[in-house]
């Protein structure tokens, strides 16, 4: 394991220890969870089933939450709505046992952030899990800029994203897909850069994700007004001034 921490620990902005919750009912898989997230100097609390998730999610505050779609009681869908109930803005990473595409829409769907399919590597569950901590700016070192296209603004530091004097409210990976987009206006971006910037992995068959979140965006972006996010059939999407 010894190749897991290579990179400067994450901490929270006051310097105090990442907070994760591990939600899976395989006790083994979860001591597993727990040791490589320790490992990266983390804080750990796990719950064996969606009562005691929720439970733990309201006195523990996590950071991040890694959830296990099966669950004995309710699943990790229900989970996720009644956490981010409590806690809007706290990132997700499903887990799913199966390779199945609508498991992982419907995640996503819900409004999880990441998926892992088992089995998988502890490394790649970290890196993982680094990815969603850096997006939501719990844990980066960010530069204070504001992006402006046309008129959508976004703050890099407080993470506020304005189109015109309207505030819009973003999930922490719109709000880096949006990121993306701005820091390369006119700029045709294809979905397997996207994912690869955003998302952290390689390019797969995953455009469905890419294709989810820029319909989400849209929704929020631009519903109502002149669009700014275009798609370029067979290249990508680009972000321009509306008009």
């Amino acid at each position: 394991m010894s190749t897991m921490n290579e990179q400067a620990p994450l901490r929270r902005a006051d310097g105090s220890a990442i907070r994760v919750l591990v939600v899976d009912d395989e006790a083994t898989l979860a001591d597993l969870l727990s040791m490589a997230l320790r490992y990266e100097g983390w804080e750990v609390r796990t719950a064996a089933d969606g009562s005691a998730a929720v439970r733990g999610a309201r006195e523990f505050r996590p950071d991040a939450v890694v959830l296990d779609v099966m669950l004995p009681d309710f699943d990790g869908l229900e989970v996720l709505r009644r956490v981010r109930a409590d806690t809007p803005d706290v990132p997700v990473l499903f887990l799913t046992a199966r390779d199945a595409v609508e498991d992982r829409v419907a995640g996503l769907t819900a409004g999880g952030d990441d998926y892992v399919t088992k089995p998988f590597s502890l490394e790649e569950l970290v890196a993982r899990l680094r990815g969603l901590l850096r997006r939501s700016g719990m844990a980066a070192a960010r530069q204070g800029t504001e992006l402006v296209v046309g008129d959508l603004t976004l703050d890099e530091d407080s993470h506020e994203v304005r189109r015109g004097d309207d505030l819009v409210e973003l999930t922490a990976t719109e709000f880096e897909l949006l990121r993306y987009l701005m820091r390369n206006p006119r700029r045709v971006l294809s979905k397997a850069q996207i994912l690869d910037r955003v998302w952290h992995y390689d390019f797969g068959g995953q455009s469905n994700v890419v294709e989810l979140y820029v319909s989400y965006l849209r929704k929020k972006i631009d519903a109502g007004r002149l669009p700014m996010i275009h798609t370029v059939r067979g290249a990508g999407y680009v972000l321009k001034p509306a008009g």
